[in-house]
């Protein structure tokens, strides 16, 4: 009798693995998820901003105007650190772009913030203001020095997308 009863127990456990296994994969199938993108939480970087530029040796700038479709997803300042500004987005294609300000030496921040990316012949007038080009295997930038700091625009995004976002940057 003892042997009959095991055998049971043993049956009934692999029927309650068999149900569970039934129950998640129709949970699984059903429920929507999508595993290629981690949702990136938008910042609001007003206050941030209004400390760095209240804080900065040079004008700090920031986008006005652009689309809800632009998503702000970092931002920091800091001071101790040669005035370095940044505010990091993702365009509407989901590609990183970012502002970064500094007035540390030009030659040593541009090759930081941009991961060493070569400086090209173009230039691009925006906005009355030339922008030199960089060209990079991690990131593209547009970039520019002016009342001792440098600015650099740069990012996964094309270069129509940084210069969108050039185009959108205010100092005040």
């Amino acid at each position: 009798m003892a042997g009959r009863q095991g055998n049971q127990t043993v049956k009934n456990m692999l029927w309650s693995l068999v149900v569970i296994a039934l129950v998640a994969g129709v949970i699984y199938i059903f429920i929507p998820h999508d595993e290629s993108e981690t949702p990136v939480e938008r910042k609001d970087y007003r206050v941030e901003l209004l400390t760095a530029r209240r804080a900065a040796a040079y004008p700090v700038a920031a986008p006005e105007g652009l689309s809800k479709d632009w998503k702000a997803t970092s931002v920091r300042f800091k001071g101790e650190e040669h005035d370095s500004w940044h505010l990091g987005f993702l365009d509407p294609d989901g590609e990183y772009v970012a502002i970064k300000q500094s007035t540390e030496k030009p030659v040593k921040f541009i090759e930081d913030v941009t991961q060493d990316a070569a400086r090209t012949k173009v230039t691009d007038k925006i906005g009355g203001q030339e922008w030199q080009r960089y060209k990079g295997e991690t990131y593209d930038a547009l970039v520019r020095t002016d009342k001792g700091a440098t600015t650099v625009v740069l990012g996964t995004a094309s270069f129509g997308q940084l210069t969108k976002m050039v185009e959108s940057l205010k100092t005040s």
